[in-house]
């Protein structure tokens, strides 16, 4: 794999480095004084009584975010793990007949008519609130579930809920970061799909149902939300709370909140589209940069919905023929990839192009939809984009607050047909 850079390469100057190096001493004393006893990052604590704060075993900890893309080729099942601090390309277990591919900021999922492959990418964030830790360990298989036909898998910090139209299969956190996903639990009833939040299940109905349920870990009912969700299409995982996707907006679930109450410490509330959308102009799958609370979806063909979960509003942003679109957050601009290949930059709140770069970035053969394997992707952290082209089995790091400027570039053996980033 080749990794080319754009020039001039402004944060490698002499000047940019001395400043880099003297943050990161920094912020290193101040992970150490934050977490308590243990010593610096990446250095080894003298041995005591209990572990340090924050320790995993068999993980190193990181001063800095650490970041990997988890690519992989559709046609033949081959997977990457491009690290995107070292620049290597990774190979892991090929996983035939793959047909998506979902994360959850640690794993890799990759499903398939054979079920779902579990990667654990070995990169990951924890968040205290006032400090986080970041962490590096060896990039390994997890296992697969005996999921079959369409799967929706959900996490949060203790577990992982895959939901097919069979029902739901609830595996441990900690068994799968041992390397491992076991057989699982099942829950009780069927659902179109399952979120664990705040130590309980968001059960979403099916289409024929409306009312969202609040279940304990083990699956009995605790709540029925009063605020309906009808025909529930996608959902995201906020700072705000989870937002679902629904007939004529979005359900916003917090746990308390001031919206429709349900007296069992959980609550709703609806954020209606602006007018009338058309079922094929609905926000049908979220996406949003890993903690933050500004969501994007297609809306239609030629245009793109946003999400301001903090002010509860909806914007739609006319980009024209789009095949992938991402928003880092508030002040960043929008990121639509045209059916064209280029890959522009709009400001939300008055829907004018900005920058644009020809990226050439296209599917790999007629006739593949956004979000298909073999359509071009976008995803965004709070500093960059990435790109991947599948065509030209390619990966562009796109710096968005630069005019779009393309940082680096990645060439790749496989082609990047599905793409999801993890470690933020």
């Amino acid at each position: 794999m080749t990794v080319r850079s754009s020039a001039p390469a402004r944060r490698r100057a002499p000047l940019v480095l001395a400043l880099t190096a003297s943050l990161t001493a920094v912020l290193t004393a101040v992970l150490a004084t934050g977490c308590g006893a243990g010593g610096e990052p990446g250095r080894t604590p003298e041995p005591s009584a209990s572990p340090p704060h924050g320790h995993v075993e068999g993980a190193r900890e990181s001063a800095e975010q650490q970041s990997r893309l988890v690519l992989s080729d559709s046609a033949t099942g081959d997977t990457r793990v491009l690290d995107l601090i070292t620049g290597k390309a990774h190979p892991v277990p090929a996983v035939a007949g793959v047909t998506a591919l979902t994360g959850d900021g640690r794993f890799g999922f990759l499903h398939s008519p054979g079920g779902v492959s579990v990667l654990d990418t070995g990169v990951w964030t924890v968040d205290h609130g006032d400090h986080v830790h970041y962490y590096r360990a060896d990039i390994r298989a997890a296992g697969r579930t005996a999921a079959r036909g369409e799967a929706r898998v959900r996490s949060d910090e203790t577990l992982t809920a895959v939901t097919t139209a069979e029902g739901t299969a609830l595996h441990r956190r900690d068994g799968m970061e041992k390397g491992g996903i076991g057989a699982g639990r099942t829950l009780p009833g069927r659902y179109a799909t399952v979120i664990p939040f705040r130590e309980h299940l968001l059960a979403v109905p099916g289409p024929g149902g409306a009312a969202v349920s609040v279940l304990d870990r083990e699956g009995r009912e605790r709540a029925a939300l009063r605020t309906p969700c009808r025909d529930p299409r996608g959902d995201a995982v906020t700072r705000r709370g989870v937002v679902l996707g629904c007939a004529d907006g979005a359900v916003l679930v917090q746990a308390g909140g001031d919206g429709n109450g349900d007296g069992n410490g959980f609550s709703a509330v609806a954020i209606p589209y602006p007018s009338d959308v058309p079922a094929s102009e609905r926000a049908d799958g979220f996406r949003l940069r890993p903690g933050g609370d500004t969501l994007t979806a297609l809306a239609g063909d030629d245009s793109v919905w946003v999400l301001n979960v903090t002010d509860r509003a909806w914007k739609r942003v006319e980009t024209g023929p789009v095949l992938a679109a991402g928003a880092a957050g508030e002040g960043a601009p929008l990121l639509a990839l045209g059916a064209d290949g280029a890959l522009r930059a709009f400001d939300i709140e008055s829907g004018e192009r900005t920058a644009e770069a020809a990226l050439k970035a296209l599917p790999v053969r007629e006739g593949v939809r956004p979000g298909e394997a073999g359509a071009p992707d976008i995803a965004v952290d709070h500093s960059r984009a990435y790109v991947s082209d599948p065509a030209g089995r390619r990966i562009a790091e796109i710096d968005y607050n630069d005019s779009l400027r393309v940082a680096r570039s990645f060439d790749l053996d496989i082609r990047p047909d599905l793409m999801v980033e993890t470690g933020r």
